[in-house]
């Protein structure tokens, strides 16, 4: 005699279950996606900004992170000092520089 209970504790017919790479191929493909439409353009993207801020000399025009428009007019290690009107003059690392502003012009 069979009760109900050990009906339930029997164990299931075994099915043919995936293979591993079959399991994981939507992930791997899914990391490929992410690497070639958002991780590499924000690499290259930091790459291109990096070479801008060491290529920064005088007479540059720039735009700082804070939204700042000026000149550069002098260029240490890693401070740059910016004139940002007539004898006003601000110095500020060279990570706070964002881009010149003909990037900007020519966005628009």
């Amino acid at each position: 005699m069979t009760t109900f209970a050990s009906i339930y504790l029997q164990a299931a017919p075994a099915q043919n279950s995936p293979s591993l790479i079959t399991g994981l191929l939507p992930l791997l493909l899914v990391f490929v996606v992410f690497y070639f439409f958002m991780i590499r353009p924000q690499m290259k993207k930091q790459k291109e900004l990096a070479n801008y801020r060491s290529a920064i000399g005088k007479g540059d025009k720039v735009i700082t992170t804070g939204g700042i428009y000026g000149k550069v007019v002098e260029v240490a290690d890693n401070v740059v000092t910016i004139e940002i009107a007539n004898d006003v003059k601000i110095r500020v690392d060279k990570n706070a520089i964002l881009r010149d502003p003909s990037d900007v012009a020519a966005r628009q």
